[in-house]
């Protein structure tokens, strides 16, 4: 059942006005009532403990006709414990993973890689909104080897979908950046926090944009989405390739994250999935960043920093703009780092009431802006 709503009364109203105008992440966002029936319906009774319960039991079928192929999936309640446990079952402790200097991995996560993997490095490669790009990336492992056993070898290519500029990969792209990879003897991840937001505006199937790719293994989120806290590892890896059925298992446990109570997890994931309502909200949080991006691209003084193929936007705006909107009650993230640049994420639950008041607020910044100039 949808979540329960607020007492009325002035205070209700003043919480529901501040979510609706809450920009800074989509973490920051309402379950969405149909995950939120989920987990009511999976809180009937007793359930064996450990993921040995129906819905984690039916998560392998749902996931292997979703993604068409035959693959293993692990629940677990966050992003960064995905990546680490991928990152860990691909890479050596003396191994090298390649990824985007600013990817989640890089930046983000406290270590949490390197710390799984026991030692591994992180190389950051720099590339345009985002990306790394496969020219860029043949080039810097074409270098490698002149030290020997004294350096990293490289071992995995971890790419963000979508990437921390809001940006996609298409299909191809994650083709020909995985057959460098290969060229290398490479595995490849995909941090897919925002899968469905990629899926979504790419129009292609999930396998296409993974494992037809060239992804090993996926980092599926629901969280950003709609979600409560649940995240998935998926392995792709053919079970002949796999170093054993029990190695995630066993990764994932020493980790610390697995679930005794794993059926909430997989319930949640179980409905994102089932009768497309993960693209569905995804293609709702999509429409809101274009809505946005059309309005404030046209106010005097602001422009995109990065494409728009995603649910989130980088722009670049005048401070008194800046200023105009949090005195609104406009929340949103500074950019660190850069000049009057920041991000605004659009949930899956955005209204357009809502985008076109800040569109409203913004221009009316900018006008006055440019009068108090001419004056």
């Amino acid at each position: 059942m949808p979540a329960a709503p607020d007492p009325p009364g002035p205070a209700a109203d003043q919480n529901r006005q501040r979510a609706r105008m809450n920009f800074r992440s989509d973490n920051e966002a309402p379950v969405a009532p149909e995950i939120m029936a989920a987990l009511a319906r999976a809180n009937h009774g007793a359930a064996h403990s450990y993921g040995a319960d129906q819905p984690t039991a039916r998560l392998q079928a749902v996931f292997a006709e979703l993604f068409e192929t035959e693959l293993a999936v692990y629940p677990v309640a966050t992003g960064t414990a995905a990546n680490a446990l991928c990152l860990a079952e691909l890479t050596p402790p003396y191994g090298a993973v390649y990824c985007h200097a600013q990817s989640h991995v890089n930046v983000d996560e406290c270590g949490a890689p390197e710390f799984y993997t026991g030692g591994a490095k992180l190389v950051g490669i720099d590339g345009a909104h985002g990306r790394v790009e496969a020219d860029r990336l043949a080039a810097l492992l074409a270098a490698t080897g002149a030290h020997g056993e004294h350096e990293s070898a490289p071992a995995t290519l971890s790419l963000t979908e979508a990437t921390e500029a809001g940006t996609v990969y298409t299909p191809d792209s994650v083709a020909g950046l995985s057959a460098v990879a290969r060229r290398h003897g490479m595995a490849v991840h995909m941090d897919g926090a925002r899968i469905a937001n990629a899926v979504s505006r790419l129009g292609c199937t999930p396998a296409e944009l993974t494992w037809r790719a060239g992804i090993d293994m996926l980092s599926f989120g629901a969280t950003k989405n709609g979600a409560l806290a649940a995240e998935a590892v998926v392995d792709f890896r053919p079970a002949h390739a796999r170093p054993g059925r029990e190695s995630v298992k066993r990764r994932r446990m020493q980790g610390g994250h697995l679930f005794s109570k794993m059926r909430y997890l997989s319930a949640q994931l179980e409905a994102y999935v089932a009768g497309g309502l993960w693209l569905e909200l995804a293609a709702r949080a999509n429409r809101g960043a274009d809505r946005l991006a059309r309005g404030l691209a046209a106010v005097e003084g602001i422009t995109l920093a990065h494409p728009v193929e995603s649910n989130e936007l980088f722009v670049r705006m005048p401070e008194a703009v800046i200023g105009a909107l949090g005195t609104a009650g406009f929340e949103f993230h500074r950019w660190p780092g850069e000049d009057r640049l920041v991000r605004l994420v659009v949930p899956y639950c955005a209204d357009d009431a809502t985008l076109d008041r800040l569109v409203e607020v913004a221009a009316q910044a900018a006008r006055a802006t440019t009068r108090a100039r001419a004056g």
